[in-house]
C-alpha cells in the first residue's frame, strides 16, 4: 500500500457505525486495496479498530475462554488439541457486528464479490504453544465441488486480538483461483512458492483480507498463544460441501437483538436477514454422545438429586426449629 488518503465520498454514511468505529485515519482508496487482493489473494488493512473498541473485543472473548461451554455454562468448545474455539461472535459484543459491516471492509468485498455476498460465519479461537504443525498448508473447501463448473469466491477477515510474534498466519501470494481448495501437503510447496509466502505478524488489532482457496496456514512453533478471530463472507447461495451440510456449520447466524437497532438494507442482507437457503428446521446432530459426555450428565444428575434432598431436609428443620 504506497499512499494512504481519506476518500469521504467513498466511506458509507451509517453516521452511528462510524461513530463507534471512529473513523480516524488515513485509508487507502478501496480501488487499491481491492487491486492487491485481486493481484495476491491477501490485503493488509489499515488501522480500523479504535484501542477502546479492541479492549472491549479482548474482554468479551477472553469471558468464552474462561471455561468450556458445558450445560448452562457459556464457553469455548474443543474439538481438536491445540485450539479452543469460541463460536457467534455476534452475540458477545456491539464491536463484533460493527467491525464485520465496517464501510471499509464492505467496500472491498463487493469489489471482490459482487453483491450477493453475506457475512456466513463469525468465529475465532485460541491457539496454545506447540512445536507441532497441527494445521498444515490448505485452501478452505466449503462449496460442493461435485458440481461446481468454477472456483467459487469466499473471502475471509481476519484479525488479531492478541500480539503475534510466532504461530503467525502465513499465506502463499498468488496462490489464490489456482485451484479448488484442498489439503496441501509439504512437498507440494516448491521453492518458487516458498519464495511468495508472506507471514502475518503484527499486533493485537491487526487485520488483513484473504482469498480462502489461497494456500495458507498457521505457522509453527506457537511460542505464545494466539487469540485470532475470523468472519467468512461468501454466496450463500453456492451449494456446499456435503460436510458442512450435515454438520450445519453455516447455519444462519445468530445475533444479539441488541446490537441491530441501527442496521441499513445493505447491513440486514450481509447479515442474512430473511435467508432460509441454508437453514435447516428440528437441525440434530447426528451420531452418539461421547463417553465422557454421558458420565458428567450423569454424575450431575445425582448431584442435582443430591441437593433437593439437602434443601428438603433443610425446609423440615426449618419448620420444626
Amino acid at each position: 500500500m504506497k499512499e494512504f488518503m481519506r476518500s469521504v465520498t467513498e466511506i458509507s454514511r451509517n453516521t452511528s457505525q462510524q461513530r463507534r468505529l471512529a473513523l480516524a485515519y488515513d485509508a487507502p482508496a478501496p480501488d487499491a486495496l481491492f487491486a492487491e487482493l485481486e493481484t495476491n489473494g491477501i490485503v493488509v488493512l489499515p488501522p480500523l479498530l479504535p484501542a477502546e473498541q479492541l479492549r472491549s473485543l479482548q474482554a468479551a472473548f477472553a469471558t468464552r475462554l474462561r471455561r468450556m461451554r458445558w450445560n448452562n455454562f457459556d464457553g469455548y468448545q474443543q474439538t481438536e488439541v491445540y485450539r479452543h474455539v469460541v463460536e457467534d461472535l455476534l452475540l458477545l459484543d456491539q464491536g463484533f457486528v460493527d467491525f464485520a459491516l465496517h464501510p471499509l471492509v464492505k467496500q472491498v468485498l463487493t469489489r471482490y464479490l459482487g453483491t450477493n455476498y453475506e457475512l456466513t460465519e463469525a468465529k475465532g479461537w485460541k491457539t496454545l504453544p506447540t512445536r507441532r504443525d497441527f494445521h498444515g498448508w490448505h485452501g478452505d473447501a466449503w462449496y460442493d465441488q461435485t458440481s461446481a463448473k468454477e472456483i467459487h469466491r469466499e473471502i475471509k477477515l481476519a484479525v488479531y486480538l492478541t500480539d503475534v510474534r510466532s504461530g503467525a498466519f502465513n499465506y502463499i501470494k498468488g496462490s489464490h483461483r489456482r485451484q479448488h481448495p484442498r489439503l496441501v501437503k509439504q512437498e507440494e510447496i516448491t521453492a518458487s512458492l516458498s519464495s511468495q509466502i508472506v507471514e502475518m505478524i503484527g499486533p493485537a488489532g491487526t487485520a488483513f483480507l484473504f482469498d480462502t482457496s489461497g494456500i495458507h496456514r498457521q505457522a509453527v512453533p506457537v511460542i505464545e498463544p494466539r487469540q485470532a478471530i475470523f468472519y467468512n463472507y461468501h454466496d450463500a447461495s453456492v451449494p456446499l460441501q456435503a460436510e458442512d451440510v450435515s454438520y450445519y456449520r453455516y447455519h444462519p447466524l445468530l445475533l444479539n437483538a441488541a446490537f441491530l437497532g441501527e442496521l441499513s438494507r445493505e447491513d440486514q442482507r450481509i447479515l442474512g436477514f430473511g435467508n432460509q437457503a441454508n437453514y435447516q428446521p428440528g437441525f440434530e446432530r447426528l451420531g452418539p454422545l461421547p463417553i465422557s459426555s454421558r458420565a458428567y450428565a450423569a454424575a450431575y444428575g445425582a448431584l442435582l438429586q443430591v441437593r433437593r434432598v439437602r434443601a428438603k431436609l433443610a425446609r423440615k428443620f426449618v419448620r420444626r426449629g
